[in-house]
């Protein structure tokens, strides 16, 4: 089994440029000009991962987005040494996954397994590039299932496994013993980064969803239902007589959103979303940011003591936005709205501010992690209010800037150098 495994196994190696270390004389604009100095120098940087080849056909592979991140160049290193440059086809930093290209003769691909079936116990391989020094397989168990809350940006639902992973099997395969892809190799806890036997993957049905949205529209297209949710609380357990800790509280329903419209109210408790077991807030949310725009959902829901089926359709994201989309010059492939003074975003805001409406696919602003739907509110901690101090801020800036934005219930900052 693992024989034919392993050659859907790949080296991922990425060059960035980082700003060299220099006199901080050499920093001031006016010093270099006056002694007609060039830019501060930049070097470059070399970082390995791993990745897994999904669809050989059309030389499709999974990894994960801190792997390629801020790439200037990507290539890809299969079993048999032969390397191909990789195409970036779009990334989700929500669930850390990347989907990359490359055009190969005679590639392998694993099957993609069904993540939602593992048991506690079942026994896995970890596969991948630890450290560079080369493919390697280890083995063990799933430890543990549904782990969230490990200071990952975005939305998790790790699988945990005692498994061996390491610096550089990032991006590498998860898989059962029937040889089937059930996870993407993601996060380590430990000492410096080293392996204790607490390792996390990104499950395969995640990684297939996000997957399906970058290759068809070169993003994630995450819709709305306009609800804040909790988790169960023991207090709410006795309260609402629940037969456990497991469910989503419903804290907030927005007016005039499908969840309203659907039915839901405050105080509802979430049990299972089509028909399977929710296990808490963060279970549920990473949920329903997979489920695409205009997809019916069905929700079991415990009201007042009572059980019942609450259907609903996730809607597009709104927008809040006044007048069209507009390109952002400093930032390739970045398209903003300005936000409509007034709307209940602004509000939130306390202030104007910028969406998101576009990302180019293979853009600069992609690559740095700019996603549709993001807020942005401020440019090196100073407040942006229209497209015009957008820009003035980011013309301005010498030697990069940190933009500041909203992303759902996270707040987030892309360092652009």
């Amino acid at each position: 089994m693992v024989s034919q495994v392993t050659p859907a196994v790949v080296n991922v190696s990425v060059i960035t440029r980082a700003p060299m270390e220099d006199n901080p004389l050499f920093r001031d604009p006016f010093f270099r000009r006056f002694f007609n100095l060039p830019d501060r120098p930049q070097r470059q940087e070399q970082a390995t991962g791993s990745g897994v080849i999904v669809d050989a056909a059309r030389g499709f592979i999974l990894t994960n987005n801190h792997v390629i991140k801020d790439a200037e160049q990507i290539i890809v290193t299969l079993k048999d040494r032969r390397q191909f440059p990789a195409k970036l086809i779009g990334t989700d930093p929500g669930t850390d996954i990347a989907v990359l290209q490359i055009s190969a003769p005679g590639l392998s691909a694993l099957r993609i397994g069904d993540s939602d079936g593992l048991q506690v116990g079942d026994y896995v391989l970890a596969i991948g590039n630890p450290f560079g020094i080369g493919q390697t397989v280890t083995s063990g168990i799933i430890s543990a299932l549904g782990r969230s809350g490990l200071s990952v940006e975005g939305y998790e639902d790790f699988i945990q496994t005692d498994a061996s992973i390491n610096p550089g099997n990032s991006g590498g395969a998860l898989v059962n013993l029937r040889g089937e892809l059930i996870g993407i190799n993601t996060a380590i806890i430990g000492p410096a980064g080293g392996n204790v036997g607490i390792g996390f993957a990104v499950p395969s049905a995640m990684a297939r969803a996000v997957m399906a949205q970058i290759v068809r529209y070169g993003e994630v297209r995450r819709g709305r239902l306009g609800i804040e949710m909790a988790d169960v609380t023991p207090e709410v357990q006795r309260k609402l007589r629940l037969p456990s800790l497991d469910g989503a509280l419903i804290a907030k329903v927005d007016p005039g959103s499908p969840a309203e419209r659907a039915g839901l109210r405050e105080g509802d408790v979430v049990t299972a979303l089509n028909g399977r077991t929710v296990r808490g807030f963060t279970d549920l949310r990473a949920r329903l940011g997979l489920t695409a725009v205009g997809d019916e959902v069905e929700m079991s829901i415990v009201r007042e003591g009572g059980e019942r089926r609450i259907r609903t359709r996730i809607a597009a994201p709104q927008a809040s936005g006044n007048g069209e989309a507009q390109a952002v010059a400093r930032l390739p492939g970045l398209r903003v709205v300005e936000i409509e003074p007034g709307s209940p975003l602004a509000q939130r805001l306390r202030g104007g501010g910028l969406v998101v409406a576009a990302v180019d696919p293979g853009s600069r602003a992609l690559q740095a992690g700019f996603r549709p739907g993001d807020i942005i509110y401020a440019v090196n901690r100073q407040r942006v209010q229209s497209l015009a101090e957008f820009q003035a801020v980011l013309s301005a800036a010498e030697r990069g800037y940190a933009v500041s934005l909203l992303r759902g219930d996270f707040s987030v900052t892309i360092i652009i150098r």
